[in-house]
C-alpha cells in the first residue's frame, strides 16, 4: 500500500518521495514530512501539507500534523488488495515496467590465477542486481570480460615455462595456473631478474611471437576452463563475453589518434599521458615501449559495448573499490574524446572482503578460493542436516546440502551493503536462527509444510484479522517498493534485509495466531502463508538463492 501513496504524491509533486513510518500507530501507518519542500515551494511545512491533502486521493484517510502529512490504512481494504493481488501474481509479484537498458559487466576475471573469495562478492553482486533490474521491468544484458593478457598474465606464464616442466594440471585447472603465479612472486624475490624477462616475454606476446602465444593458450585454457567449473555452480551466463586480448590493440589506437590530436602528451619516456587535475593527476595511457595498460583497452571496450548494445541508457561495471581511480579516469577520458559511452557508465564500487586473520593477498597464496570456500560451506551445512535428520538419503543430504550452503555463502554477501567491507565467517553464516539465509530458506519450507496440510480455498470474510494478521499483510505490502529501492540504488542488502524483517513477522505471526486449527479466520491464515511463501520466494530469487520446500 505505501508504493500507491508514495505514487499518488509523487503525481502531485513530480519528484521522488520517500515515505516514514511513524512512531506510534496513532500518527498513522505511513507519513510524509513536508519540511524539504518548504524553500522550495516557499510555503510553511503545515500549509504544504494541508495542500497535499485536499489534493491526494487513494483508499487511505489524510490527517496533517504540524508538517507532516500522516496516512491512515482502510486495512479491510489493504488486506483484500494485498492478498489479491499476492494470489493473482504469484512469482510476478513485486515485478514493475521501468523499460531502461542496462548493460552490466562482472565478474571481469584476470586468468592468471583462480576465483577467490572477492570474486564470489562479485559474481553474487552481479547476478543479484541483474535479476533486481530485470524484475524491476528493465532489459538486462549480462557481459563478462576475461582480462587474459598483460603483465599479470605473462608473470605466471614465466614461471611454469622456467619450473613447470611442461606438466599438465593435477588438480582444477584454474587453481593450476594460480599457482605459478604465486611462485613466480617467490622467485622474484630470490631473482629480480625475473622482472626483466617478464616484461620482454610481454613484448613478444605483442608481437604475436608463436611460442608465445602457444603457451599462453595452452594456460589461458586451462584458467577458463576453471572458471568455468565455478559458475556453472551459480547457474551464471552471459549475453556476451569479451576477452582483452581481441580488442586491446583497438584501445591503442584511440589513444594514438588522440596523441595525435593533442589531447594526450608524449613524455620524455616515450610513454603517452594526459594531465587530469588535481584530484586525478597525471595518468599514463601507453607505456615507454608502447604496450597497453588497463585504461587503453577499458576505452575501447567501453565503446564496443556501445556498438553491440546500442540502446544501453547506463553501463554498470561491478569492480571492488580498489579500482575507484581507475573508473573516475575512464569515465573523465570518454568526456574528453566525447566517446559515446559518456555519461553513461557507472561504477559499482564494492569493498573487500577480509578473513578473520586480514586482507588476501593473492600474490603470496594467502587467499580463500572460491572453490574452497563453496565446498567448506556445502560441507557445513551437510553437517547442520545430519544433526537434525537421521533418515534422509545420501542423494537429499547432497541436495539439501548444495541449497543451503551455497543460500548462506550468497546471503551473507549480499545482507551487507556493496560499499562497506565485510569480514567473512562461515559458521556464522550458516547458523539456521540468525540473520542467515538458512533463516529465511527454513521460514519458506516450514511455509511449504503447512500448506501441505491444507488447502487454499476463497476467504469468506477479509474483516477476520487481527493485529498480527495485519502487521505480516502489511509487510507483505511493501515488497514492491523494497524491489523498486534495490533495483534504483543497485543494492541486493535492501531485499536481503526485507527478507529477514518478513520472516521475522511471520514467525511471530505463526506463534500467535493459530493457521492449521483456526475456524473462521483460516481462509485468510492459509491464504497469508501462501502470499509469505510467493515473496520469500521471490526475494530469494532476486538474491539468486534458491527456495527449499524441504529442509
Amino acid at each position: 500500500m505505501d508504493i500507491e501513496i508514495k505514487k499518488a504524491l509523487e503525481k502531485i509533486l513530480r519528484e521522488e518521495i520517500n515515505l516514514e513510518v511513524p512512531p506510534d500507530t496513532s500518527l498513522g501507518d505511513y507519513s510524509f514530512p513536508c519540511f524539504s519542500l518548504a524553500k522550495k515551494l516557499k510555503k510553511n511545512p503545515n500549509q504544504i501539507a494541508s495542500d497535499l491533502a485536499k489534493k491526494i486521493k487513494g483508499g487511505f484517510r489524510v490527517e496533517v500534523n504540524g508538517g507532516y502529512l500522516n496516512f491512515f490504512l482502510d486495512k479491510k481494504t489493504v488486506v483484500k488488495k494485498v492478498i489479491g493481488k499476492i494470489l493473482k501474481q504469484k512469482d510476478k509479484y513485486g515485478s514493475q515496467k521501468n523499460k531502461q537498458f542496462v548493460v552490466i559487466e562482472y565478474p571481469s576475471p584476470n586468468t592468471n590465477k583462480p576465483l577467490h573469495l572477492g570474486h564470489l562478492r562479485n559474481i553474487v553482486l552481479g547476478n543479484s542486481i541483474s535479476r533486481s533490474l530485470s524484475f524491476y521491468g528493465n532489459t538486462v544484458k549480462k557481459v563478462n570480460l576475461n582480462n587474459d593478457r598483460g603483465i599479470h598474465i605473462c608473470q605466471s606464464m614465466l614461471a611454469y615455462k622456467k619450473f613447470g616442466n611442461n606438466k599438465k594440471p593435477n588438480k582444477k585447472s584454474d587453481h593450476f595456473v594460480g599457482d605459478f603465479y604465486v611462485l613466480y612472486h617467490k622467485k622474484l624475490k630470490v631473482d629480480p631478474s625475473l622482472e626483466i624477462e617478464t616484461n620482454e616475454m610481454l613484448r613478444l606476446w605483442e608481437d604475436k611471437d608463436k611460442k608465445t602465444w602457444g603457451l599462453w593458450r595452452k594456460m589461458n585454457k586451462w584458467a577458463l576452463d576453471g572458471f568455468q567449473e565455478t559458475y556453472n555452480l551459480f547457474n551464471l551466463k552471459f549475453d556476451k563475453v569479451y576477452h582483452e586480448h581481441e580488442f586491446y590493440d583497438k584501445g591503442k589506437e584511440i589513444i594514438l589518434n588522440g596523441l595525435k590530436e593533442g589531447v594526450f602528451n608524449k613524455g620524455e619516456n616515450g610513454e603517452v599521458y594526459i594531465e587530469l587535475g588535481e584530484e586525478l593527476g597525471k595518468k599514463v595511457l601507453l607505456r615507454p615501449d608502447g604496450t597497453s595498460i588497463y585504461i587503453t583497452q577499458d576505452l575501447y571496450l567501453s565503446e564496443l559495448k556501445f556498438k553491440d548494445f546500442p540502446k544501453t541508457g547506463v553501463s554498470i561495471y561491478v569492480v571492488a573499490n580498489e579500482q575507484n581511480y581507475h573508473f573516475k579516469v575512464l569515465f573523465k577520458l570518454a568526456e574528453i574524446l566525447k566517446l559515446k559511452s559518456a555519461g553513461k557508465g557507472y561504477h559499482l564500487s564494492y569493498g573487500m572482503v577480509n578473513l578473520p586473520e586480514g586482507k588476501m593477498k593473492s600474490r603470496e597464496g594467502k587467499v580463500v578460493d572460491a572453490d574452497d570456500i563453496i565446498e567448506e560451506m556445502i560441507t557445513l551445512a551437510e553437517n547442520e542436516i545430519k544433526k537434525r535428520y537421521k533418515d534422509l538419503s545420501k542423494k537429499e543430504i547432497e541436495n539439501r546440502s548444495k541449497i543451503i550452503g551455497l543460500g548462506a555463502l550468497v546471503f551473507y554477501l549480499l545482507k551487507i551493503d556493496p560499499a562497506r567491507d565485510i569480514n567473512f565467517d562461515p559458521k556464522e553464516s550458516i547458523n539456521f536462527e540468525g540473520d542467515t539465509g538458512p533463516y529465511v530458506q527454513y521460514a519458506h519450507a516450514r511455509c511449504c509444510s503447512i500448506l501441505k496440510k491444507t488447502k487454499l480455498s476463497k476467504i469468506k470474510n477479509y474483516s477476520d484479522f487481527n493485529e498480527h494478521d495485519f502487521l505480516l499483510i502489511k509487510e507483505l505490502g511493501k515488497f514492491s517498493e523494497v524491489v523498486r529501492k534495490s533495483a534504483k540504488s543497485y543494492n541486493p542488502s535492501i531485499i536481503a534485509h526485507y527478507l529477514l524483517s518478513l520472516v521475522k513477522i511471520f514467525n511471530e505471526f505463526y506463534e500467535k495466531n493459530p493457521v492449521l486449527k483456526a475456524e473462521k479466520e483460516k481462509n485468510l491464515r492459509v491464504s497469508l502463508v501462501y502470499c509469505t511463501k510467493i515473496v520469500l520466494k521471490n526475494g530469494l530469487n532476486l538474491l539468486g538463492i534458491d527456495a527449499p520446500e524441504e529442509m
